[in-house]
């Protein structure tokens, strides 16, 4: 199993800066590709960023221009950099990895969620 640990979470005024970090523990051999992805209340969870192992980046419109997703292989690291965060920006924001365990399985898996609420 692969656990993921969220932090970076917080309340923000509006054109404020968070950065969202997600740690991998556990038993894998291998981290693939690395996704954020985020849920409003009443709302689907939607993908908010994604990056592969070649660090080939994928962003939401809405956050093109705004948001940075990085990751750090030797720290088995994903990072979400947010700047000038909206209050639509406001959500639950959930990690996802895909991972081969020790035990030769193929998964995706979620982190416990992180709250970002952007408010004035």
């Amino acid at each position: 199993q692969v656990q993921l640990v969220e932090s970076g979470g917080g309340l923000v005024q509006p054109g404020g800066s968070l950065r969202l970090s997600c740690v991998a523990a556990g038993g894998f051999l291998s981290l693939y590709a690395m996704r954020w992805y985020r849920q409003a209340p009443g709302q689907q969870r939607d993908l908010v960023a994604a990056v592969t192992t070649g660090n080939i980046t994928t962003y939401a419109d809405s956050v093109k221009g705004r948001f940075t997703i990085s990751r750090d292989n030797a720290k088995n690291t994903v990072s979400l950099q947010m700047n000038d965060l909206k209050p639509e920006d406001t959500a639950d924001y959930y990690c996802n990895v895909g991972a081969q365990t020790t035990s030769g399985m193929f998964g995706n898996f979620w982190g416990q969620g992180t709250r970002v609420t952007v408010a004035s």
